[in-house]
């Protein structure tokens, strides 16, 4: 009696299924885990959902503030800094005022 699943082939269909379920997991670990394990590595964040490496960007970067200072103590600089701006405008515009009065009154006089 000639059977299907002889001792010689099953052997044959476990070493094949081992084989690809090896081939499976070495694959699974190259396309999957390494990618985000050099990423870690390299000091960058993993972005999962499109599965690339992406750089941190720095907070002062983009902000312009100083390490270590607060949103509300840059917001405080920030507005003294516009009210000197303001008043230094203010001060020129009257000195421009009175520097036209006085050249009209000096016109006037002559």
């Amino acid at each position: 009696m000639n059977r299907f699943l002889t001792f010689q082939r099953l052997g044959v269909l476990f070493v094949l299924t081992f084989g690809l379920l090896a081939l499976g997991a070495v694959a699974f670990q190259r396309l999957q885990v390494e990618p985000e394990q050099r990423c870690a590595a390299k000091g960058q964040w993993w972005y999962e959902e499109e599965r690339r490496c992406v750089t941190p960007i720095y907070l002062p970067d983009i902000t312009g503030r100083p390490e270590g200072v607060s949103r509300a103590e840059a917001s405080d600089q920030k507005n003294r800094e516009l009210l000197q701006i303001e008043r230094n405008l203010a001060e020129q515009r009257a000195a421009r005022d009175a520097e036209v009065a006085r050249q009209r009154e000096a016109l006037a006089a002559q």
